[in-house]
């Protein structure tokens, strides 16, 4: 079939993923490339000290970034998409959303952003002698039965931004492995939460006002290539009022933008890895064996299919970097000299290339909210510089990439120096790569590793999330997910690949020395 006779036969796959700064979609065709997408762009917003996103946000973004595919359709082959054959919701994973037993949310969105959890986590690390970061679902319950929240004696339902979305489509409370494995600890033999784990949570509980099982308000887990819930008609309403999409279409479980990031760069395998970076950056490596120790810098996650995975995140990215490129962009336009947004990244990229290999001393940090990487509660941006540093457009301009790598390659440096994990290869996606140089070779210095972007990686997480709506209703039900992945999707796809260059080693490592020596400087700005 064309493409014209793969939507009209409602044979397309649907894939929709809500990003930090941007919900996407993207239909795929029969040979699980994209055919159409459509955008909305979101942003978080501060409210009383936490990072959130509203409902109406979330439901009017999901409507207008549907509508927005809806016409990208229409507009390109001159039909309607009314139908699918499959579709999935991906998101940023962890953060805490919780309901009452009616459904009602009890406090607002609190998102992986937030670093307010530190008690909690440290205490559930402890009891569980299982890392658990502060950006956990568990880790934020546990603190507001700490702070005895007034909400929690009616909590009835916890999970994810990919869990809700999919409850509003499905009416199901569901999850897909990987995204759980943010919310609480997987055994890797079950597959399924980690009862001993389950058990120690609620000894911790029993005399709280919480008053239930942990077990009883997570989502169920509902294992990749399976059907998760189908378009109720209400859902249909939702993701579009107009009543020209209609319901019935079946759901795969709903992921988390890690997983959905795996699988759009084929890294799903042991030694096999992936760094997304946006608005975070975080990589996901593939692991042989269990660690040998407990690490606050490292998550233990899984793969779609529920393999154990070390993920390095951190919570900055590109938010500081893209502030510079605007203030750049607005001296030019008071000077008449305006330049189109993308010419303009590629400008100030070049003149990081040419930069220093060291920077010429000159630091920065890019923490607009708090690492626990570096024990961080909060972030304050800064740059720092000594009187001998050549401070020139091109230095800072390298140096503001740095600190895009900076904290991740802190984390990274655990796993490959103290846990000797081997890496065959790193696949690169995310929005600091639209602009390959040098992005591309300072993270392959970073990681002391071979980086490769694949030419489908701009698709990003909405891509991925359809890979797996696409494995689900896959003819073959014998069939891996790597597999299928190595024979339906990537036999033959291209990709660029960069060698770390000695050079480029020997300049991030000195810019980390004073990297890591100066953060008692963030640290002293943030207590004053």
């Amino acid at each position: 079939m064309n493409k014209e006779e793969i939507i009209k036969n409602g044979k397309g796959i649907i894939g929709i993923e809500f990003g930090s700064t941007r919900i996407k979609a993207v239909l795929i065709g029969e040979d699980n490339k994209p055919i159409a997408s459509g955008v909305h762009d979101w942003q978080n917003s501060l409210a009383d000290g936490v990072w959130t996103y509203s409902l109406d946000d979330i439901h009017g973004g999901l409507r207008e970034c549907f509508g927005d595919l809806m016409k990208n359709v229409r507009e390109q082959y001159g039909v309607e998409l009314k139908s699918a054959a499959g579709l999935g919701i991906s998101a940023m994973m962890h953060g805490y959303l919780v309901f009452d037993e009616d459904g009602r949310l009890l406090t607002p969105f609190r998102t992986w952003r937030n670093s307010i959890t530190g008690e909690a986590a440290a205490k559930l690390t402890e009891a569980l002698g299982f890392n658990i970061p502060e950006r956990w679902s568990a880790a934020h319950l546990y603190q507001a039965i700490l702070n005895k929240e007034e909400h929690i004696p009616r909590a009835a339902f916890i999970t994810t931004l990919a869990g809700y979305v999919h409850m509003l489509l499905t009416g199901e409370k569901v999850i897909g492995m990987g995204d759980a494995s943010g919310m609480f600890p997987i055994d890797p033999v079950t597959r399924g939460y980690d009862e001993k784990m389950l058990m120690r949570f609620d000894e911790l509980t029993a005399d709280t006002t919480f008053g239930r099982k942990l077990i009883e308000v997570l989502p169920k887990i509902v294992k990749v290539g399976e059907c998760a819930g189908a378009l109720t008609e209400q859902g249909a309403k939702l993701l579009d009022p107009s009543g020209t999409f209609g319901a019935g279409v079946p759901l795969c479980p709903p992921e988390g933008d890690a997983q959905t990031g795996m699988t759009a760069t084929n890294s799903i395998t042991p030694k096999t890895g992936n760094v997304s970076a946006g608005t975070s950056i975080f990589s996901m490596i593939v692991l042989e064996k269990n660690l040998s120790a407990v690490h606050r810098e490292i998550d233990i996650v899984t793969t779609p299919d529920g393999d154990p995975v070390a993920m390095v995140h951190c919570n900055n990215c590109t938010t500081d970097l893209d502030a510079w490129v605007k203030l750049f962009g607005g001296l030019l336009d008071r000077a008449g000299a305006s330049m189109p947004k993308g010419r303009l990244y590629d400008t100030l990229y070049e003149l990081a290339d040419e930069g220093d290999p060291d920077c010429s001393g000159i630091i920065a940090y890019n923490y607009y909210a708090g690492e626990q990487v570096t024990e961080l509660t909060e972030g304050r941006p800064m740059v720092f510089r000594s009187p001998e540093s050549k401070f020139t457009i091109q230095n800072l301009m390298r140096s503001l990439v740095y600190s895009t790598v900076a904290t991740l390659k802190i984390g990274m440096d655990i796993l490959t120096s103290e846990e000797k994990v081997k890496l065959d290869r790193i696949y690169a996606h995310g929005g600091l790569f639209k602009t390959p140089v040098p992005s591309q070779s300072i993270l392959a210095a970073a990681l002391g590793s071979d980086v490769t972007l694949m030419n489908t990686a701009g698709e990003g997480g909405a891509w991925g999330i359809a890979l797996l709506a696409a494995y689900m209703v896959r003819k073959d039900r014998s069939e891996t997910l790597s597999g299928f992945l190595n024979a339906h999707v990537f036999a033959g796809a291209e990709g660029s690949t960069v060698s770390p260059a000695d050079c480029d080693i020997e300049g991030i490592e000195s810019y980390m020395k004073l990297y890591k020596a100066g953060l008692g400087a963030e640290r002293a700005a943030v207590l004053a």
